[in-house]
């Protein structure tokens, strides 16, 4: 349970967060139309199996909150630091994920991408082996002048269909669960469990390849 001063916090935040909601869901829908436009090139030329799907999310109040916690030192706030947590410091209060199926096509989306959003910052997600699991960026949205979109940092990632529908799965049943199963983020079972499914999936994806190529 959170303290006196914890509580206090824990109520800017949230004040400061249902302000900025406005201005969250105006940058989520402008760079989810950016995304669309700039990957036509690509959705345009996918042949019958080929799949290029664009998703939009805007993070909830909580999960905001549990991310700026996370990102503290003991993963907890200060109470004689008010002043230093902002919602504003989070990268992906807005968020576009495009899913792509198979993996040829994913430096392409990449890299048509990436010369729209040359200045966002790279950060990309790896997983247990050393692999890069998925394409992640953040940065400020503009418009066709230069201007800011909204004050808010958002985020895009190129991510292979197989796996980005997992993790939809698995946010829902891990990272959202009820408070009696909250516990199961660390279980190093589940941790393997979800490590083996990664490689299936990349297994998946290279045999489907490996077999459309060789045709």
């Amino acid at each position: 349970m959170p303290g006196k001063d914890d509580r206090a916090i824990l109520a800017r935040l949230r004040e400061e967060y249902f302000d900025l909601l406005p201005g969250i869901r105006r940058v989520t829908s402008h760079l989810e139309a950016e995304i669309r436009y700039h990957t036509l090139p690509i959705f345009h030329s996918l042949v019958h199996y080929e799949q290029l799907i664009v998703k939009s999310r805007v993070k909830d109040c909580e999960s905001a909150i549990k991310s700026l916690r996370l990102d503290q030192e003991g993963g907890t706030f200060d109470p004689d630091r008010p002043e230093a947590y902002s919602i504003l410091h989070l990268n992906d209060l807005a968020g576009v994920r495009a899913l792509v199926f198979p993996g040829t096509k994913l430096n392409d989306t990449d890299s048509l991408l990436r010369g729209r959003f040359q200045n966002w910052t790279p950060k990309p997600v790896i997983d247990i082996d050393g692999k890069q699991l998925a394409s992640k960026y953040f940065g400020y949205c503009t418009d066709e002048t230069g201007s800011l979109v909204g004050q808010v940092k958002a985020e895009y990632q190129v991510v292979p269909m197989l796996l980005g529908l997992f993790w939809e799965v698995e946010h829902s049943a891990i990272y959202k669960p009820t408070p009696r199963l909250r516990g199961i983020t660390r279980s190093l079972e589940m941790q393997k469990c979800t490590n083996d499914v990664h490689r299936a999936l990349r297994a998946f994806e290279e045999e489907f390849e490996s077999l459309i190529q060789g045709e």
